[in-house]
């Protein structure tokens, strides 16, 4: 039986779903200043879903003005306004509850056959503006085409891209695609995601890419400042399965935002007119669900976090049990 195109595959919630119990407050505070009226899209609030549990949020901007909410294509939600002229500031708050299991740990199961793929996943077998597999032909099969086809080949492909891409911060541009990646060998998260998905489209794989909020839980603080992330999910037999050519390490935590064919679809703005980026604050980090500090009410304040080291902490249990 053939889905509709706009039907989404995603997990349902089982016995092997696992619980949700870290809570997550996480958000960003982010400012404009325009010099005439400028309409513009945001992506900045996470969707429901059977491993993040949105509790409460708030999302505003000022000077205070009313927003369009609808959902894209893709299942996003987008958010639709006008920036006045001068100073705009929108900001978006929650506590979002995750589970402590780390992710993919349930396994991956088989690939699915291109012919079997629901319909609505086809689109993401296909070359877009940033994954431009269709270029990347030659260097797929040459370095992955050995492989055998599945996670296998995925985690394959993210090890390449981990090890010979150089993360290089604020390197980013608006007009790189991934064969510009492989070849200058520098770019940032949404790079390192855009040539992962790119190299496993080459092998028909669908592979979409994800915006979200990472947490620093059971994981050594960097020390730089919190930004949303750019990762990356592939279609196996089980579902959508999360895969981070970046960190290239399972993580525990994950909030996502939007997925799309890529970064087009995950861009947290898009204006249309003259506005200058003036500030930019994000904030993702693990609290205490009791003891006053799980309320909006309260100030963003990272001495209070529960994460940012290689111990995981899940509140009211004595021993925490290993990452």
């Amino acid at each position: 039986m053939s889905t509709t195109l706009n039907a989404e595959p995603t997990r349902v919630p089982s016995q092997e779903t696992p619980p949700l119990d870290l809570l997550v407050r996480a958000g960003c505070q982010i400012s404009y200043r325009a010099t005439n009226p400028a309409p513009i899209i945001i992506t900045l609030k996470p969707r429901q879903g059977v491993l993040q549990m949105v509790e409460t949020e708030r999302l505003g901007v000022s000077p205070r003005q009313g927003m369009l909410e609808y959902e894209d294509a893709h299942g996003n939600i987008i958010h639709r306004f006008k920036l006045r002229e001068g100073l705009n500031t929108i900001r978006y708050d929650s506590l979002i509850w995750v589970p402590s299991a780390v992710e993919n740990a349930e396994g991956f199961g088989p690939p699915v056959p291109i012919e079997q793929l629901p319909d609505s996943v086809l689109r993401y077998t296909l070359p877009s503006r940033y994954c431009d597999s269709d270029k990347l032909l030659d260097f797929a099969f040459e370095h992955f085409g050995q492989l055998e086809h599945g996670a296998g080949r995925v985690q394959a492909i993210c090890d390449w891209v981990h090890k010979n891409i150089e993360y290089r911060q604020f390197s980013g541009s608006p007009t790189t695609a991934a064969s510009d990646i492989v070849a200058q060998r520098f770019g940032v998260c949404r790079d390192f995601a855009h040539t992962a998905i790119a190299l496993c489209r080459s092998f028909n794989m669908p592979a979409r890419y994800v915006s979200g909020y990472v947490s620093d839980i059971a994981f050594q603080d960097s020390g730089t400042p919190m930004d949303f992330h750019a990762y990356f999910e592939v279609y196996l037999a089980s579902g959508w399965h999360t895969f981070d050519a970046r960190f290239n390490v399972p993580r525990i935590g994950r909030i996502k935002i939007a997925h799309g064919l890529d970064a087009v679809d995950g861009a947290f703005s898009t204006i249309y007119g003259a506005a200058r980026w003036e500030r930019f604050d994000v904030w993702s980090y693990q609290i205490d669900p009791v003891g006053g500090n799980a309320s909006l009410d309260v100030p963003v304040d990272l001495s209070k976090r529960l994460c940012g080291t290689e111990t995981l902490i899940i509140p009211g249990k004595e021993t925490p049990p290993a990452a």
